[in-house]
Formats: structure tokens, sequence, C-alpha cells
């Protein structure tokens, strides 16, 4: 007896390419991918790797009244990533983490204490606060990231961009 043709075709994996303040979540297959200076990108993924989200912060700091929810602001967009797994079934204090970024764009100018340093702090200490294990991250220097993951097996593959003096 033959079986019948599936009517269930497997959808293709997305790309999602976020920029400053964007946030996703997506499926093993697909990939997320950004471009980080200062800003610092959060990947979290379940330990088998069937689910991923990212963010990519802008501001460290507290958002102002007029942007509460505004993922720009490292607060909502954490709590965005953590809604959008939870929506998927995914305990967040469960995963685990990446965290990219964080660089000195202007080492020129601009010493120890620059916004990508308070962006990188930020990450590793809300991580840590909600007891999520950061497996590697790959903060600071003075460079741009671009950074790339499909949701699977493999870690984040990172290309560093050298900033022009």
């Amino acid at each position: 007896m033959a079986s019948a043709p599936s009517s269930f075709a497997p959808l293709p994996a997305l790309t999602h390419t976020l920029h400053p303040g964007d946030v996703a979540c997506g499926e093993r297959g697909d990939t997320l991918e950004t471009l980080l200076g200062s800003c610092v990108a959060i990947v979290l993924t379940d330990p088998r790797r069937t689910l991923g989200a990212m963010c990519h912060v802008v501001h460290s700091s507290q958002a102002p009244a007029s942007a509460l929810n505004s993922t720009a602001y490292a607060e909502p967009a954490l709590s965005a990533m953590y809604r959008l797994l939870q929506g998927r079934g995914i305990v967040p204090s469960l995963c685990e983490a990446y965290v990219y970024g964080g660089g000195n764009m202007f080492p020129d100018l601009v010493g120890d204490r620059h916004v990508g340093s308070s962006n990188a702090r930020w990450a590793l200490n809300a991580l840590a606060r909600d007891r999520i294990r950061v497996i590697h991250h790959d903060l600071g220097g003075c460079g741009y990231r671009r950074v790339s993951w499909t949701i699977g097996p493999g870690a984040p593959v990172v290309r560093t961009v050298p900033v022009q003096s």
C-alpha cells in the first residue's frame, strides 16, 4: 500500500537581519544576523538548539518615559526576547547565551569608559541576574562585529572589522 503524499512541506528557512533595536526569534535552520559597533547583541537558545532569539541593544541606560517599551533599550529588549521564547514554550532561565559587541568606536577620543563598555557590562550583569549561563562572549575592543547564527548545534560566527583611526 503506497502512502499518500504529504500536504505538509517543510517551511523554508528564514533569515532575520536585525537592525538597532530589533528583536527576533527563529527555529532550527533559520539565521539570525546583525552588525554591531558599540551596541550589544544577546543570543539566547534552548540547550537542544531548536529555537533561538537575538536582540540588538543600543542603550543600556534606563529608557525615558517616552520610550518605555522601545527595544532599542536594554531591559525592554531582553523582556521582549523572554516573551518570544516563552510564547514558544521555552523557559528563558534554562537557555544558554552568547553575547557580542560593545566596541569602542572612537578609540582616539574615548578611553575605557565608553558606551560599548557600558552596554557589554549591562548585558553580562543582566544575564547573571536572570541566572542565564553565558557560554561565550566576544566584547570590547575597537571594531565592528558581523554576527551570524544559523540556529542549530553550531555557535554563532563572528567576523571583526577593526576601526580605522
